[in-house]
């Protein structure tokens, strides 16, 4: 194919505070469509074409306003910079040894059709084609290895344990429910999700019950699903706000609190208050935050070891357990941020959530 002389790209317009602004009509709007000049690559960069985007909630941190960048794990997206993501992208061009025109990478990219990037933004060269693509943004990729290290590395989870775990329907809370129950064979796993249907689905994938935290009675439907025991050993939290204060008071004593995200309060910092924090204090509650970037070593380890397990039937990994939403017609690409937007609603099916933007014929 002939070498891209531009890009279309979502640049950052207006960095937001508190909720996203999806209206692209507005001045205000958050992300803004454009088009901009690529450069000859230089030694040591390739040219990508963008087939797939990973839409994870951990982006709207990244695009902050006020956020300070040394507290943060990843450099921001300032202003007039366009919106990065991970994604997996198919080589146009290369200048780097090792990779040629149609190899296929999973990697940081941005939300364009054509990027260039270098090789410490690659996460690794997908070679094995017998595995669909989007498994590498899936089960295979920074979700299912958060999983792994979250259960394996941060902690390690033992078959005597009652752990609990929220957005068990999301694409690193599924895998969780599967690694706890299936592979370490926890004594009790508990999901909780938003819906009855969400979490009819992760019972589908092994939770002994999951618990529906829209319900106004969630805090005492909980408390039933953990019966006699009364408490957890073990709670996963990655939405923060009312889910964790209710949660904070239904670990054991001694019990882990595992930190992967908050959600609740990325775009209304009121709803990631919490009031039982001196539960923290009373029962000597251990509260362990992470990053899957921060286990780098381990990527190789988790991806065999999921393989392995895809294989023993003790992980799902088909169409069911994530969602793809197809871009690829002309005048498609502009719905780009608002797809993304679905991970803050309830139009958001369970599993992961993933954006197709371009074909894999150069």
């Amino acid at each position: 194919m002939s070498i891209p002389k531009e890009s279309t790209c979502f640049i950052v317009n207006e960095q937001p505070y508190a909720k996203v602004n999806f209206d692209l009509n507005d001045e205000k709007s958050t992300f803004k469509l454009t088009t901009k000049p690529l450069r000859e690559i230089q030694n040591g960069e390739l040219l990508i074409k963008t087939i797939y985007l990973s839409n994870d909630p951990t982006q709207r941190a990244w695009i902050q306003k006020g956020m300070k960048a040394d507290r943060m794990y990843v450099e921001l997206v300032g202003k007039n910079q366009i919106m990065r993501s991970v994604g997996i992208g198919q080589v146009v061009q290369s200048k780097l040894e090792g990779y040629q025109p149609g190899d296929y990478v999973n990697c940081v990219l941005n939300w364009s059709d054509y990027a260039i990037i270098k090789k410490d933004a690659i996460y690794n060269k997908i070679t094995n084609k017998s595995i669909p693509l989007t498994q590498y943004l899936d089960v295979l990729g920074t979700t299912g290895i958060t999983a792994y290290v979250a259960l394996q590395k941060v902690i390690s989870l033992k078959s005597t344990d009652t752990v609990v775990i929220s957005a068990a329907s999301g694409a690193t809370g599924s895998m969780c429910v599967q690694i706890a129950k299936k592979v370490v064979g926890c004594k009790k796993v508990i999901g909780i999700s938003g819906s009855e249907d969400k979490c009819k689905w992760v019972e589908s994938l092994g939770a002994d019950v999951c618990v529906n935290y829209k319900s106004p009675t969630f805090a005492k439907d909980m408390s039933a699903a953990l019966g006699k025991e009364k408490f957890c050993d073990v709670y996963m939290d990655s939405v923060g706000g009312k889910i964790l204060d209710v949660m904070l008071g239904l670990t054991k004593p001694f019990g882990t609190i595992l930190a992967c995200g908050a959600i609740a309060g990325y775009n209304d910092f009121k709803s990631s208050m919490i009031a039982n924090w001196p539960q923290i204090i009373t029962n000597r509650l251990t509260v362990k935050g992470f990053i899957v970037l921060d286990f780098k070593d381990s990527y190789p380890e988790a991806i065999q070891a999921i393989l392995k397990w895809i294989k023993e039937g003790k992980v799902i990994a088909n169409e069911s357990s994530f969602t793809v939403v197809d871009l690829t017609s002309p005048g498609d690409f502009k719905k780009i941020p608002e797809t993304w937007g679905l991970l803050f609603s309830d139009k958001k099916g369970p599993g992961k959530l993933l954006t197709k933007i371009g074909s894999s014929k150069l």
